[in-house]
C-alpha cells in the first residue's frame, strides 16, 4: 500500500444557500480544491451525500458532479454512510490511491437541506435510525440523542450546564472560520436559555441544518510534493460499525464503533491520544461530544462534559476541539462534514488555520459518525515534514 497525501483543499461557506443548486456547491468546492492542488484532471470523483434524493430531489451524483466540473468519463460515484457519508467517501478516496489502482482522486462531500420545509428534513435525517425499531414508532434523529443525553445525565449525576462549554467553546472558534454559519459568541447563560426542542435537548446542544461543500484533492505521497510545497499525509483510515438501533448496543453510553476506529487508527499511525494536537469530533449534539471524548481515549467514563468544564478543549487546551467551529458553530451539512473536518484539519497543518491556528500543529484527528453511532470513521492526519 502507497502512502497518500492531501495536496489541495476547497468548501465553501456553510449556510442556506438558497441561490446555489447541489451541483452548484459541489463545483464550488471541487473546483477549489483542484485550483489549491494545481492539478485540473483526476482519476476518478468520490461523492459524500446523505439525503439528496430526499431533500433535493437528486440522486446519481457521482455522473452529474463530475460531468457539470469538466471531469466527464472519469469514474465517478456516490457513497453513503448515513452523517458519516463524507468520511466514506474520503476513505473510498484513500484506499483508491493508496491501492495504486488510480493517483489522482478529488473527493468532495455536499449536502443541500434548506430548499425543502423542515418535516421533510426530519423525515431524511431519520433515515439514519432503524426504521423498523425506531423511526417506525415515531423517534427523530433528535429525541434519540435526547435518550441519549438523558440517560447519561442520569447515569452520571451530571447537570445540563455541564454540556454549555462545549456550544460555548464552538461558536467562540466559528468566530474565526470564514466559512462558518454562526460566528458569533454563545454565553453560558444564552445556552441556558434557549427554547427546549426535545428534553434535554434545546436549540444551542443541537447543530444546525445547513447547505455547503468541500473537497480534498489525493495522490500518492511521493509525488505530493510537485504539487503542493505543504501535502498533508493521511497515516490512518479506519471504520468501524455498531447496531444501528440504539435499544440494540452493548452499553447505549459507550460509543463502542467510536473506540474501535480510534484505536484501530492510532495503532495504524502508531501513535497514542495524547500525540495529537486536536480533534474534530462529531459534535451534532453537545452530548455526542462528551461520548466521543470518553471513546477516544481522552476522558474517563461519565468525564467528558469535565473537559469543556475546565477549558481543555480550548484552542489552547490539552486537546483542542471543533477548532474552525465544529458542526455547532460551523454547520452540519450532513453529507459534507466529514469532509469539512478533514479540511480544517488539514488547515491547521498548512499552518493556515488564521486566528484559529493551533501552534506547531503535526498530528490531527478527524473523527465521523453516522447515525447515532452506527458507523464511525476516523482519519489521522499528518503535516509531512
Amino acid at each position: 500500500m502507497r502512502d497518500v497525501c492531501i495536496i489541495g483543499v476547497g468548501q465553501t461557506k456553510v449556510g442556506e444557500h438558497w441561490g446555489r443548486s447541489l451541483r452548484h456547491l459541489a463545483a464550488d468546492a471541487v473546483l477549489a480544491a483542484l485550483k489549491d492542488a494545481q492539478v485540473e484532471r483526476v482519476d476518478a470523483l468520490y461523492v459524500g451525500n446523505m439525503i439528496a434524493g430526499e431533500a433535493a430531489g437528486q440522486e446519481h451524483l457521482g455522473a452529474l458532479v463530475a460531468d457539470f466540473v469538466g471531469l466527464r468519463g472519469v469514474e465517478a460515484y456516490k457513497v453513503e454512510a448515513a452523517c458519516a457519508s463524507g468520511a466514506a467517501a474520503l476513505r473510498s478516496g484513500f484506499v483508491a490511491v493508496a491501492s495504486g489502482l488510480v493517483d489522482f482522486v478529488v473527493v468532495v462531500g455536499v449536502e443541500k437541506m434548506t430548499d425543502t420545509t423542515g418535516d421533510v428534513v426530519t423525515q431524511a435525517l431519520a433515515l439514519a435510525a432503524d426504521g423498523d425499531y425506531e423511526a417506525a414508532y415515531g423517534l427523530s434523529f433528535v429525541s434519540i440523542n435526547a435518550l441519549l443525553m438523558r440517560r447519561y445525565m442520569y447515569e452520571y449525576g451530571v447537570p445540563h450546564e455541564g454540556f454549555a462549554g462545549f456550544t460555548v467553546n464552538a461558536h467562540r472558534n466559528a468566530m474565526g472560520n470564514p466559512y462558518a454559519m454562526f460566528p458569533h459568541p454563545v454565553t453560558k447563560e444564552e445556552f441556558l436559555a434557549a427554547r427546549m426542542i426535545a428534553d434535554p435537548i434545546n436549540l444551542l446542544d443541537s447543530s444546525p441544518v445547513a447547505d455547503g461543500a468541500a473537497a480534498v484533492v489525493l495522490c500518492p505521497a511521493e509525488v505530493a510534493r510537485r504539487y503542493s510545497d505543504r501535502p498533508v499525509r493521511i497515516r490512518a483510515s479506519t471504520v468501524a460499525t455498531d447496531s444501528v438501533a440504539l435499544h440494540d448496543r452493548r452499553d447505549p453510553l459507550f460509543l463502542e464503533a467510536a473506540a474501535l476506529s480510534a484505536h484501530r487508527a492510532y495503532e495504524e499511525a502508531g501513535i497514542k491520544p495524547e500525540d495529537l494536537d486536536l480533534f474534530e469530533l462529531h459534535d451534532a449534539f453537545t452530548i455526542t461530544a462528551a461520548l466521543s471524548l470518553e471513546a477516544c481515549g481522552f476522558a474517563p467514563r461519565g468525564r467528558g462534559t469535565r473537559l469543556a468544564e475546565e477549558g481543555e478543549i480550548a484552542l489552547d487546551g490539552r486537546i483542542p476541539i471543533s477548532t474552525l467551529g465544529g458542526l455547532k458553530g460551523r454547520g452540519h451539512p450532513v453529507g459534507a462534514t466529514g469532509v469539512y473536518q478533514v479540511v480544517e484539519v488539514a488547515l491547521q497543518l498548512r499552518g493556515e488555520a488564521g486566528p484559529n491556528q493551533i501552534p506547531h500543529a503535526r498530528l490531527g484527528m478527524a473523527q465521523n459518525i453516522g447515525g447515532s453511532g452506527g458507523t464511525v470513521i476516523t482519519h489521522i492526519l499528518e503535516a509531512m515534514s
